[in-house]
């Protein structure tokens, strides 16, 4: 016979396991965006809760005092917080090669809103940023992101988190060297082409003083930037598998940071 009592004791425990993954939620991007109804992200992560509620191993925390409850509640926000910002920086790195990418063309003044980040981005940054997000959708990196998410609870057990800034440290150390050589990998075709331009729009500036290179120099370096961003669009799917592959690296880095001895 099946045995579907629930006791305030369940109901402890199934309050940590909502805090975490709401507190991953409302920070990940593509599951916490402004575009997205506070009340539809508390939803999904009740729905999560209760899905991960009976499949995740735990034990029943030690606290005394409504004090020790309240510090087990924020150790759990911190874990969501950490695994969601790990796939949150990661999605920089598309603003990062679309920011670089308008510096070389002539178009950095020009911004719109991000709906993942909630930030003013450059557009070539913000087309790169919905393309990442399409990409994580067809490929169901999602789906990846939501077993790491699970997993946790059996990595970082129930009030079982332990920070270790060294760990840290290392890990974003290593994150920033990853998030600078694959965001000039994205952006490398049009950096070397405005660079060439430039170069022969110098050239040009001293065999023809009396052309008006500045005007004409913006006007070309805009063309061609658009030209070659049409041409490498192709690339794009590698890029977005470089991301990926560091979002997952990232993720395992922090949630071995979190985890005891």
């Amino acid at each position: 016979m099946i045995d579907y009592s629930f006791s305030y004791g369940d109901l402890e425990i199934f309050l940590l396991i909502f805090v975490r993954v709401t507190s991953f939620i409302f920070v990940a991007p593509f599951f916490g965006g402004r575009q997205t109804p506070n009340l539809v992200k508390i939803g999904f992560g009740l729905l999560l809760a209760i899905l991960l509620y009976g499949a995740v191993p735990f034990n029943p925390p030690a606290y005394n005092t409504i004090t020790g409850y309240t510090v087990i509640v924020l150790k759990e926000v911190m874990v969501g917080w950490v695994i969601g910002y790990a796939v949150m920086i990661c999605e920089l790195i598309a603003n990062f090669a679309g920011t670089v990418v308008d510096m070389q063309i002539g178009l950095s003044m020009v911004s719109l809103f991000d709906p993942n980040t909630n930030e003013q981005v450059s557009i070539t940054g913000t087309i790169y940023s919905q393309v990442l997000t399409m990409m994580l959708i067809i490929t169901g990196m999602y789906q990846y992101i939501l077993r790491a998410l699970a997993d946790t609870f059996t990595l970082v057990p129930i009030n079982g988190a332990v920070i270790n800034p060294d760990r840290f440290l290392e890990s974003m150390l290593v994150f920033m060297r990853d998030y600078i050589v694959i965001g000039f990998r994205i952006c490398l075709p049009v950096f070397i082409i405005t660079f060439i331009t430039n170069v022969v729009l110098g050239v040009l500036a001293k065999v023809s003083p009396q052309m008006n290179m500045f005007s004409v120099g913006i006007q070309i370096k805009i063309i061609v930037g658009l030209m070659i961003m049409f041409i490498t669009v192709t690339m794009l799917d590698d890029a977005a598998n470089f991301i990926f592959i560091n979002m997952k690296e990232l993720m395992e880095r922090f949630v071995y940071s979190l985890q005891s001895g």
